[in-house]
């Protein structure tokens, strides 16, 4: 019976939302120019004590009632309000109405008419058509709120201004339903806010269970984040989902809305407190520059793009390989052009940073200050698949744009490097290492061009992070796939990395090697563990058989290293930025660069995968390949002469 009746209710709330608009707004319309007169009715019956008063035989009285209250209320607004979303503010503005119209009746009434009617009797009429009309509307929004069954149940951590927004926002969501509040602050403890109850956060897991509460939304935009951190942990041990409201620069800018909740990733978990960016060391490189980026379109290059509009260079050249990502880049970039109504010109340019002779072209005809180079092939396991590829684009790719950058006479140049390049264990890692090589021969042959690098770790949100997919998958009920127990990494932001790249490059006075602080490493394994708890779930493992994802480790990929690195030796010195450390790193003598390059193209032309593996052993004396080559068309060509899957080295010559 409960489950029909609760079929038919939400039939007819369908019914209601799916209405247009206007037939809405009759019905408001109609039942309020039938409730005035009746609430008039109950009130004469009320004070005679009889269903037939007297002042029913002046039957002219109850049509003025809706007369008189029809142009108050419309005043008001009372038929414009969505009655999905009325709130105590609606709820004034009806008293407000009411108590106007009743006044303006009276007068008609008493002064004008002569009617005599009692102080009491209008009281009354006043009290039912406020219950009439406030009461009509509620239940409205009662009915087409009860769609429960459909709805996640959810609480707002935070009873605050941003919380109570929240609520107010969410009331009229088809997706959630807010249940009840939760507050640190003991003098909130047990009132109500937009109708919910606030609960001490020392009850969380019994109101959680009580009120089958499936996501916790965190509500405190203007809290530090290590607080936030602090209190994203006190919640981890609940089956819930958490949620987070915007932060509050960005409500103000209104770059995002307060309803736009997002989930927690690995930002709001790293303990980590971010420095404010010396505006100076921002400006020096950008500001009325033309400034070009290779790898507009990638990770950082992008953000890259972001950080420099921001800072109003004369020109940004956005010099991509992919049509794609360069043309997405530039919309986005035109757009914010349009909303700053900045002056600065945005030119996207197509080609590969192997073009020399494109690269100096651009350089030279746009008259290009300073380069950000972040073109790269950086996936590591996609890199040890095409070595050759991976090689020539990472390494002569640089040392071409270098070389432009030096026959256009450009200021500066600046290298974004990796912590792979550090006793690099893989062949990106090794071609980044001997980019940055390059760069320190160039500058020691007395260029004009300044060069340096800057070397950090993992950026959160880029293409390939393990965080996506982490998410994805546990997105997809799993399994989280890790490749080792132990591994862990150095996590950064996107926004942060940019920024402390350009204001090292600001630093750099000539073949420096710039290190970024990047905090605490954090363990792979806890940061799969605690992302799970945090999306709602719970582990599957022996403890806990019957838990919802499983944590499968698949093992470590080729070349792969436990831990990543970032100082060469031990020779470092801080620089006027807390977070930027200069190495002091030992290069290669130019003329010795000179025959590496050569024997790279060499083995490029060649396809002499074994021998490219040498040149990079030679030229970064840190990195030994693999025991086994896992190039794609290696494998396949030697496929014809030993049916193995991976084939160990047989040839490679080592190290001179």
């Amino acid at each position: 019976m409960n489950s029909v009746l609760a079929r038919s209710v939400g039939t007819l709330a369908q019914k209601l939302r799916d209405l247009p608009r206007d037939v809405k707004r009759l019905l408001i319309l109609t039942a309020d120019l039938i409730m005035m007169p009746a609430a008039f009715w109950c009130a004469a019956v009320l004070k005679t004590e009889s269903f037939t008063p007297e002042v029913v035989s002046t039957l002219w009285l109850y049509p003025t009632t809706s007369l008189l209250a029809l142009p108050v209320f419309t005043y008001f607004g009372l038929h414009r309000v969505i009655v999905r979303f009325v709130s105590t503010s609606t709820l004034k503005a009806i008293l407000t109405a009411v108590l106007i119209s009743v006044v303006a009746f009276s007068l008609l009434a008493n002064v004008f008419l002569g009617v005599g009617l009692s102080i009491g009797l209008l009281c009354l009429y006043g009290i039912f058509a406020s219950l009439f009309v406030a009461g009509s509307r509620f239940a409205v929004r009662g009915l087409l709120r009860s769609r429960d069954s459909s709805r996640i149940r959810v609480a707002i951590y935070g009873a605050g201004q941003a919380g109570a927004q929240l609520a107010a926002s969410l009331m009229g969501s088809e997706k959630f339903r807010p249940v009840a509040f939760f507050d640190e602050m003991r003098s909130l403890h047990g009132s109500a806010a937009n109708g919910l109850q606030v609960y001490s956060t020392d009850n969380l897991p019994q109101v959680v269970d009580e009120l089958d509460i499936s996501k916790i939304l965190l509500a405190l935009p203007s809290v530090s984040r290590r607080r936030r951190q602090e209190i994203i942990a006190s919640l981890e041990h609940l089956p819930v989902h958490i949620k987070i409201m915007p932060e509050l620069a960005d409500l103000v800018s209104g770059a995002t809305q307060i309803d736009d909740l997002r989930d927690v990733d690995v930002n709001d978990l790293l303990d980590r407190e971010t420095v404010p960016p010396n505006e100076s060391l921002l400006r020096q490189c950008l500001e009325h520059k033309v400034v070009m980026v290779t790898g507009a379109g990638g990770s950082i290059g992008s953000e890259l793009c972001r950080q420099i509009v921001s800072k109003r260079p004369q020109k940004l050249i956005l010099f991509e390989n992919n049509e794609l990502a360069l043309y997405s880049i530039d919309q986005e970039l035109n757009r914010a052009k349009q909303f700053m109504q900045a002056d600065y010109e945005i030119i996207p340019l197509l080609g590969c940073v192997r073009d020399r002779a494109r690269l100096k072209d651009i350089m030279s005809i746009y008259g290009v200050n300073t380069v950000y180079h972040a073109a790269a092939y950086k996936h590591v396991p996609v890199v040890e698949g095409n070595i050759i590829s991976g090689t020539v684009n990472n390494v002569m790719g640089t040392y071409n744009c270098a070389l432009a950058a030096i026959d256009a006479n450009v200021e500066r140049f600046v290298l974004v490097s990796t912590d792979k390049a550090v006793n690099p264990t893989n062949v990106m890692g090794a071609t980044k290492r001997l980019a940055e090589i390059i760069l320190q021969g160039l500058d020691e042959r007395d260029s004009k061009t300044r060069f340096c690098m800057v070397r950090f770790g993992n950026v959160l949100a880029s293409s390939g992070s393990v965080v996506l997919l982490f998410r994805k998958q546990i997105k997809y009920g799993g399994p989280v796939t890790v490749t080792h127990p132990e591994i862990i990494r150095y996590f950064m932001t996107i926004p942060e990395a940019a920024q402390l790249v350009i204001q090292a490059g600001a630093m750099g006075q000539g073949g420096d090697v710039f290190l970024l602080d990047m905090g605490k490493p954090v363990r792979i394994d806890d940061l799969a563990r605690r992302m799970v708890h945090l999306m709602g779930r719970t582990v599957m493992d022996e403890e806990n058989p019957d838990g919802d994802i499983e944590i499968r480790y698949s093992g470590l990929r080729p070349a792969e290293k436990l831990y990543e690195e970032l100082l060469i030796g031990n020779r470092v010195m801080g620089t006027e930025h807390p977070k930027i450390m200069r190495a002091q790193e030992k290069s290669l003598p130019w003329e010795k660069i000179e025959k590496i390059l050569q024997r790279i193209q060499h083995s490029a032309q060649t396809f002499d995968v074994e021998g490219m593996l040498n040149v990079l052993s030679v030229a970064v004396e840190e990195y030994s390949p693999d025991k086994y080559i896992v190039d794609q068309v290696w494998k396949a060509r030697r496929h014809r002469e030993v049916a193995a899957e991976v084939t160990p080295i047989s040839s490679v010559k080592r190290k001179n």
